[in-house]
């Protein structure tokens, strides 16, 4: 378990990066560059992000042959649920549209990309062991 918690040190450091942008444009004055609904957007990819991180962890710990399977599995759930609470946002509220769609896409790519990097970073590492 003290492993799992050491891997995940460089996701919170990753998701203090990625808050500093958009709260450097806030306190710029270019509040018009966000969606009213970005901390929420912010707050739940963070949270899938974590949790499909966690979880694939884990899957690597217990087990490892099932590692590949459950990391496509993991997000697969995360781009339909992004997606699925991203309309939910659209339809339901009213938002800017070219902000929130370039706030989504921020986000989601980022938070994956990262994801992606961490994942196959601890992969390597098992390997070479």
């Amino acid at each position: 378990m003290k492993k799992i918690i050491f891997k995940l040190i460089p996701f919170f450091l990753f998701t203090l990066l990625l808050a500093a942008i958009p709260l450097g444009l806030k306190f710029m004055g270019m509040q018009n560059w966000l969606a009213t609904q970005f901390w929420v957007m912010f707050a739940f990819i963070g949270f899938l992000t974590l949790a499909v991180l966690i979880f694939v962890l884990v899957i690597q710990h217990l087990m490892p042959e099932y590692y590949a399977q459950a990391f496509l599995a993991a997000t697969v759930f995360k781009m339909l649920a992004c997606l699925c609470f991203m309309l939910f946002l659209m339809l339901k509220t009213s938002v800017n549209k070219p902000a929130f769609v370039a706030d989504f896409f921020y986000l989601y790519f980022l938070n994956t990309g990262f994801e992606v990097y961490l994942l196959l970073r601890n992969l390597r590492n098992q390997k070479l062991k």
